[in-house]
């Protein structure tokens, strides 16, 4: 039976991450960045706006920082580790370039879809800031069905890429590492991890993820940058096999799967959507909280986010395995999902070590992030009833992901349900194009960035209890 299912979610999910998506969302990327006038050229001066002036006076419930840390802490988890070492495993060298791209051009994604978040945001009775491709859908497009659609797929997604894959990659890395943690004891303190910071809501999600993200990042890139420095002699001759394999044919040489350009782009693509999430639509879930002077300045702190997550963390790990998998023989891409840990461990206990703090981190943030943007997406169908059966339902969802044997099912399923959130977002955006094209011309373009929107946020009555 699971090898039915898992079967059926492969092929349903190869279907749908084949040329549909594939060139759609790279499509839509290449699309928003020439309308927008690549609104990546921006990136300094969003920086100015993470640390910049407290807009306490301002409408929303979080900064601007902490907004963008927790959908960095979303989407910096399992994707950047053991999704880039399954890109390599099936799609070689090459889909670390793609999925690098992917980065790049999804900043204008995520520029956009944050932009509409914090547009066509809405408060409701109780003061809360509610937003995302829902409500732009629904106030934008007047399209009701499709904005329940994506909150349908947003809540089902959500125990996919945020919890069940996350929660079953630190429990196999802690199962294999050299304290040998079973399984439900990782689901056990991981659930009471999350169970404890989801009490105190946003605020309390908020406070965590600013902590944490920062410090993650420091502690994987400091080990990333170990691993190469061990191993230097082959650092550079990997960066050119990794955009050498983007575009041309690899054969099965060296430690690695041999893989062609269609391949190597399409894991790419994909584990960098998984990553990043751009175009996805769940971070603009978190965007429309934050307060801001204009959409478009937070939208800019938004879009920066590809960058941090791709760029730079995916990135360096695709680096870091394909420089190990040349350097240490015994190591090869046939190791799948266990690469990263692998190449970790191939510098002693230390290197291991390193890895099991920084995905033990990653994870529990991550888990965090996305219980917010399912749960948005649920409150949205329901209303704010279905919150606490949703908190319940996800802190026991995290205990079983760590005890599943089985995680390609896991990944399949994360994959398809990603696919499914991504069309309704992307119809969103190009439906929009035109609000996008506006709000981006009369405030960065024409100088307005630290001019105050005066719309106020309308207040809209939840589904009856």
């Amino acid at each position: 039976m699971m090898d039915y299912i898992d079967s059926f979610l492969e092929s349903t999910s190869g279907f749908l991450w084949g040329y549909i998506l594939l060139f759609g969302l790279l499509g839509t990327h290449l699309y928003l960045t020439v309308l927008l006038r690549f609104p990546q050229l921006y990136f300094f001066k969003a920086l100015k706006y993470y640390f910049g002036k407290k807009q306490a006076d301002k409408d929303g419930q979080i900064s601007n920082f902490s907004s963008l840390m927790v959908s960095l802490a979303a989407n910096v988890g399992t994707g950047n580790i053991v999704g880039v070492a399954v890109a390599v495993s099936t799609g070689g060298p090459g889909a670390v370039f793609w999925c690098m791209v992917t980065g790049i051009f999804g900043m204008a994604s995520r520029y956009a879809e944050s932009l509409l978040a914090i547009r066509y945001r809405v408060q409701n009775s109780r003061g809360e800031i509610l937003g995302g491709p829902m409500y732009a859908l629904e106030r934008g497009l007047k399209c009701r069905w499709l904005a329940v659609l994506f909150a349908v797929f947003t809540a089902i997604a959500a125990f996919g890429i945020g919890n069940i894959t996350q929660a079953n990659a630190v429990s196999q890395v802690l199962t294999e590492s050299a304290l040998h943690v079973p399984g439900w004891l990782t689901g056990a303190l991981l659930a009471g991890l999350v169970a404890a910071v989801l009490i105190g809501g946003l605020k309390g999600i908020s406070r965590v993820c600013s902590a944490c993200v920062p410090t993650m990042a420091v502690v994987y890139v400091i080990g990333c940058a170990a691993l190469l420095c061990t191993h230097s002699e082959y650092v550079w001759p990997a960066i050119c096999r990794i955009f050498d394999s983007a575009f041309s044919s690899q054969a099965a040489t060296g430690g690695f799967i041999g893989s062609t350009i269609m391949l190597a782009m399409q894991n790419g693509v994909r584990r960098g959507l998984f990553s990043n999430e751009a175009g996805l639509g769940s971070s603009p879930i978190i965007s429309a909280p934050a307060r801001t002077d204009n959409a478009v300045q937070q939208a800019l702190v938004a879009s920066t986010g590809p960058f941090w997550d791709t760029v730079v963390i995916c990135s360096l790990t695709g680096i870091t395995l394909t420089t190990t998998v040349m350097a240490v023989p015994e190591i090869t891409t046939a190791s799948g999902e266990l690469l990263t840990y692998h190449s970790f461990a191939s510098v002693g206990s230390i290197g291991s070590a390193m890895l099991t703090i920084s995905l033990a981190a990653f994870v529990i943030s991550t888990v965090l992030g996305w219980s917010y943007f399912g749960e948005k997406a649920l409150q949205y169908l329901g209303g704010a009833r279905l919150v606490l059966p949703y908190r319940v339902l996800w802190v026991i969802m995290v205990f079983i992901g760590c005890i599943i044997p089985k995680s390609s099912i896991v990944w399949n399923f994360a994959d398809l349900a990603n696919g499914l959130m991504a069309i309704p977002n992307l119809i969103c955006m190009i439906g929009l194009s035109g609000v996008l094209f506006t709000q981006t011309r009369y405030y960065l373009w024409q100088g307005r960035l630290d001019e105050v929107d005066p719309t106020p946020i309308p207040t809209e009555k939840e589904p009856q209890k």
